[in-house]
Order: C-alpha cells, then structure tokens, then sequence
C-alpha cells in the first residue's frame, strides 16, 4: 500500500514511481495525472540500478485525501512496481539549473559574486553573456534565480526534481517486484556472453 506523508495543501509534493522500463510507460503516468486533474510541476525520467525498472519522480500539489488518491490509482497501473511519496526531511532532492544572463564589462564582477555565494559555476563567458550551471535543493535554485531578478535573464533552463531517500534500503524498495514479460535485457558484467 503506497505510503503519503501528512503535508498540507501549499506543500510541493515529490512522488517516486518505480515502473517497468517500456515503451509508452511516461504517456500512461503522466496521463492519469492529467485525468485526475493534477498539474505536473517537474518530471524526471531515470534508469535505476536494474535495467527493468526505471524511476519516474513527479512534483505536485494538492490536498491530503487527492494525492492518496493519485498514489492509490498510479499503485493501480500494471506497469507501476512501486508508488511513494518523499518525505523532505528523510530524502535528497535535487534539480540542476543552467542560467544564461546578460552580462557586460560593468556587472561581470557582481555577477562573479552571486555565484560565488551559491557555489555556482561559470560555464560559458562570451562579451555580452555569462552562463552559469548550479545544482542544489530546488529552494536554494530558488533562491539563486530570485539573486538575478534585477538583471536581463536570456535564457534559463530547469531540469525537475530528482531525489532518494537517505539511508539503507526501505520498506519500499524491499517489495519483490513483478515479472517482466515481452522484454529481454541483455546481460552485463563478469560472466556475460559476448
């Protein structure tokens, strides 16, 4: 049974799928949150350490009783192996930000500055722009764009939230998973046929 940590209405949910890693998997999740009525704020798409599964980490909101149940309806789906919500305090969420500014010889040295603070790199300097690529919890990208709101922002790029959860391996990740049928995954490490 999907587990959902009390949070209330405001609160950015992080929702961790584990599903069978074929074709046409993303379009049958992300549809039934569209049918459910949820707005997907950010979505990642990641293989695991097995090759059958792969990991779909979605951010939300809603109230109690909508997110039980989504999380009971996704658990529902015959290619979901997993379904549950990250607590913030026991996982690691993270998202990475690429940030293209207007720059010219008078703010290169604040701009400089505001990316030491945040330990953001410099990944692109040209006479006219400056390129900056910082990783962290999606607050502190939050908090590092707010830095930039008085300055001309050419481009910028977000990639969503990623996360896992701190410690060993949890109950969740501990429920023997489903036959895979129709797919064959080629064999890899010591021992495999070439």
């Amino acid at each position: 049974m999907p587990t959902v940590k009390k949070n209330t209405a405001e609160d950015r949910r992080v929702i961790s799928i584990l599903v069978d890693n074929q074709r046409g998997v993303l379009a049958r999740v992300s549809s039934l949150f569209n049918r459910r009525g949820f707005n997907i704020d950010s979505l990642t798409v990641s293989t695991t350490n097995d090759p059958a599964i792969s990991r779909i980490t979605v951010t939300t909101h809603g109230d109690e009783n909508a997110i039980s149940q989504l999380l009971l309806q996704t658990d529902r789906l015959e290619v979901t192996r997993q379904v549950f919500e990250l607590d913030p305090d026991n996982s690691l969420q993270r998202e990475l930000l690429l940030l293209k500014v207007a720059a010219d010889v008078h703010s290169r040295a604040e701009l400089r500055e505001i990316a030491s603070i945040y330990k953001s790199k410099i990944i692109d300097l040209s006479p006219d722009s400056m390129v900056f690529e910082l990783t962290g919890r999606p607050s502190k990208i939050d908090a590092f764009l707010l830095m930039f709101q008085d300055y001309h922002i050419l481009e910028m790029c977000r990639t969503g939230v990623t996360a896992i959860e701190r410690g060993g391996m949890h109950k969740h990740m501990q429920k023997p998973v489903q036959e895979v049928s129709g797919i064959q995954y080629p064999v890899f490490g010591p021992g495999a046929k070439k």
